[in-house]
């Protein structure tokens, strides 16, 4: 195929498609190079000439040709310029994704210029004074913000945010119930300070109520609820349900802190209500930013209970940590942007596709797998731990032990594969399910010599 062929082919679909952002110039890319009509050995034409033909900015251009090359699908050299170098029969490189922690795609987060110089523009920027929480981010948050909250602040990224809540909420020694499956890092940090942790099991619902009845008979001081369910196994808080769980709460010789942890933020397909409409002076949400917008933004918002908002500004450096004007009013731009919150529906459909296709994947083999509706993992039931991570190991696929996000021994073994870095290829999802399916029956025995 010549130069010429090339370039035709590109502006014609990218034409048809009226495909304008970068993940739409890559997707139309990549599926060129898989069905055949851009194959290996292509030029494909410079930037400049795409950008002229097709009308796509250059801007997403660049951000396609980077992701592109990532995937290994094209290279781009000073002589050659960019060619077709991979025909996508081969399958992503499992070890350049990660499927274990859970990083968020950077592809799919907004360019930070514009939220940057809005953050610039703040009316009080240096002057004297802390601002816990500048008004405009205040103003940004409370139109969507699920119970009638008497105060907030803002704090850095949500791992951070929730830490300082629970912490707020509960003295070290306490002991604390949680709502799981959790991510692991967050149980081992509350080992570490010295929490005394109970499980609260859920469903399709969220929290199951005679779980948590069951938790408050140990009177804990706190209780944290991940009403989104951005580690789910089933799905996430319904309002029935919040009924069910307030009357749990009424119910017991004491009403413990109240902390909902909103880890998805505005990726979530659907916000949780909480109960907060109820327990207000009981309960503070904290909300990331970081998985949308990504980790430069380090600013989470904590609302909620006057008392634990008051407890959360005085724990950062005794009151005197405040997060920058500029990141805040950065935020608050992201949160009301319109162009913004279309590209952040683009993520949200695209992490559900992947979520929602590999989940389709296992079953289809026979596989016990299953995700919440705002999930960022994928949990699969294998016979092993040990065995089926050390098998994905072997094939450079690295995801997590299940076990870990739980408080409550489990009797069988479970994988934690993350959603946001799976591939957006079908084929490639069929192969990943593959492994994940022959590594299920796995079993780890040692020997000693």
């Amino acid at each position: 195929m010549t130069l010429e062929d090339g370039t035709d082919v590109l502006v014609s679909v990218l034409t048809r498609h009226g495909s304008r952002t970068s993940e739409d110039v890559r997707d139309v890319t990549a599926g060129l190079i898989r069905d055949g009509r851009l194959a290996v050995g292509t030029r494909l034409p410079t930037i400049r000439e795409l950008t002229q033909q097709s009308g796509v900015s250059t801007r997403a251009i660049v951000s396609a040709w980077g992701s592109l090359r990532r995937e290994g699908l094209i290279e781009t050299n000073r002589r050659g310029g960019t060619v077709v170098v991979n025909s996508a029969t081969a399958g992503p490189a499992w070890s350049d994704r990660d499927l274990l922690s859970g990083s968020p795609d950077h592809r799919l987060q907004p360019d930070l210029t514009d939220a940057l110089i809005a953050g610039l523009r703040s009316s009080q920027l240096n002057h004297p004074g802390r601002e816990y929480i500048t008004d405009r981010l205040r103003d940004a948050v409370l139109a969507d913000w699920p119970f009638d909250a008497a105060s907030f602040v803002a704090a850095g990224g949500g791992s951070e945010g929730l830490l300082l809540a629970v912490e707020a909420a509960a003295p070290a020694g306490s002991l604390v119930a949680v709502e799981e499956p959790v991510i692991p890092g967050f149980l081992d940090t509350l080992t570490e300070v010295g929490y005394e942790v109970i499980g609260i099991a859920s469903d399709d619902e969220g929290a199951r109520p005679e779980s948590l009845a069951d938790a408050l008979t140990r009177r804990p001081v706190a209780v944290v609820l991940q009403p989104e369910g951005a580690y789910s196994a089933f799905g996430a808080l319904s309002a029935s349900r919040v009924a069910e769980l307030v009357e749990v709460f009424q119910a017991a010789d004491h009403l413990p802190w109240i902390v909902e942890d909103d880890a998805v933020g505005p990726l979530a397909q659907w916000q949780a209500p909480s109960v907060g409409e109820t327990f207000g002076d009981r309960t503070v949400r904290v909300r990331s930013y970081c998985k949308a917008y990504g980790l430069d933004i380090k600013t989470c918002v904590i609302g909620g209970s006057t008392e634990l908002i008051d407890r959360v500004i005085r724990l950062r450096v005794h009151g005197i940590a405040t997060n920058s004007r500029i990141l805040q009013d950065a935020l608050a731009h992201l949160v009301v942007d319109a162009d913004t919150a279309d590209g952040i529906a683009v993520a949200r459909s695209r992490y559900q596709q992947r979520r929602d296709g590999l989940v389709t994947e296992l079953v289809a083999r026979g596989a016990s797998a299953r995700a919440g509706r705002n999930s960022l993992v994928v949990w699969l039931d294998v016979r092993d731990e040990t065995g089926a991570l050390i098998e994905l190991a072997r094939r450079g696929i690295h995801v997590g032990a299940g076990a870990r996000s739980f408080v409550t021994p489990r009797s069988g073994g479970l994988l934690r594969i993350a959603v946001p870095q799976l591939p957006d290829d079908q084929a490639a999802l069929a192969e990943l399910a593959e492994a994940a399916v022959e590594a299920a029956g796995s079993v780890h025995r040692e020997f000693l010599g």
